[in-house]
């Protein structure tokens, strides 16, 4: 160790070397003290809810961000004549709608395992070793459901869980079922053009420069962001466009406007962990930001029933 001018001198340096741990806690509480002083003027440089703060200061985010999918299915290519547009279409809606169905994370809803109808389901022990979920058809429920065992989750400790694994039936809403059933019986096939199927639900379009069907963490996000640059973000000059303000974005976003629909209608941390699988903690910390101008409001819709019931 060496003296540095205006950093450390020799005495400090002979200091060190006498009782090096006592050195070290008068470090660790200058530290300390400075970060404390930090954090009460630190502010964040980049606002990760910036791309869709237009939804989610809407009264029903869930239903604003919606309307991409309308968007979608309004600008549907004709199959019998392009295909392949009609496949990245219906794939595109498919992303839009299951993230909002599910609230997962961008790895799982990327890795989700397809069980056409009709074929046997993988095991719930496979696809905990696999660390993957599956969307299969569920005879006894009359619908597609999504299982995804609870070590493939980023927070699979978590309490939500329970060591329980993750099941939802899809609800037969808007159309849902009938995309779905004919992506995975003719628009999947389309998209993977012959080439290996890596049994994912979700797979690239499949051409001469690349023959890898799998989605990988990037090129996963580069479609979701596609997407919402072609459907979501409105041109005024065009007039296509679902929503004004948007920016684009990733499938992490999704999680953000379901949070934070349910937290408007609702006030409750609780319910909100709910639609994203997590803590209320979590939520709290995350998404409170959202709330404080809707308590109110929450609050006297409850009170004014009173009045409306006297009147």
């Amino acid at each position: 160790m060496k003296p540095i001018p205006g950093l450390i001198n020799a005495a400090e340096i002979t200091s060190a070397q006498r009782d090096w741990h006592a050195a070290c806690d008068i470090c660790f509480k200058h530290a300390t003290q400075r970060s404390k002083e930090i954090q009460r003027v630190a502010r964040v440089h980049r606002d990760p809810f910036e791309p869709i703060m237009c939804i989610l200061e809407a009264e029903s985010p869930l239903a604003e961000y919606r309307k991409i999918t309308d968007e979608i299915i309004k600008r549907m290519p004709d199959e019998d004549r392009y295909p392949r547009a009609a496949a990245e279409a219906v794939r595109s809606f498919l992303m839009l709608r299951l993230g909002l169905h599910l609230g997962l994370r961008q790895k799982n809803l990327r890795q989700l395992l397809v069980c056409p109808r009709g074929h046997f389901p993988t095991s719930e022990r496979r696809l905990e070793d696999m660390k993957r979920g599956e969307i299969r058809w569920s005879d006894r429920d009359r619908g597609w459901e999504v299982l995804i065992p609870s070590n493939a989750f980023k927070n699979a400790n978590s309490s939500f869980f329970g060591s329980k694994p993750f099941r939802l039936v899809l609800p037969h809403l808007q159309d849902l079922y009938k995309y779905l059933n004919a992506y995975i019986e003719r628009h999947r096939g389309v998209l993977l053009a012959g080439a290996e199927d890596p049994g994912t639900l979700f797979v690239k379009t499949v051409k001469t420069t690349s023959k890898d069907a799998a989605y990988n963490q990037t090129t996963f996000y580069e479609a979701w962001r596609l997407a919402i640059q072609r459907y979501g973000i409105y041109n005024p000059y065009t007039g296509r466009g679902a929503i004004k303000g948007l920016l684009p974005h990733g499938p992490h976003n999704v999680r953000d406007v379901l949070a934070t629909h349910i937290l408007k209608q609702t006030g409750s941390y609780e319910q909100a962990s709910y639609a994203i699988q997590d803590t209320p903690e979590m939520v709290a910390n995350h998404y409170g930001r959202f709330l404080p101008q809707d308590k109110a409001a929450l609050a006297a819709r409850i009170l004014n029933q009173v009045w409306e019931t006297a009147a």
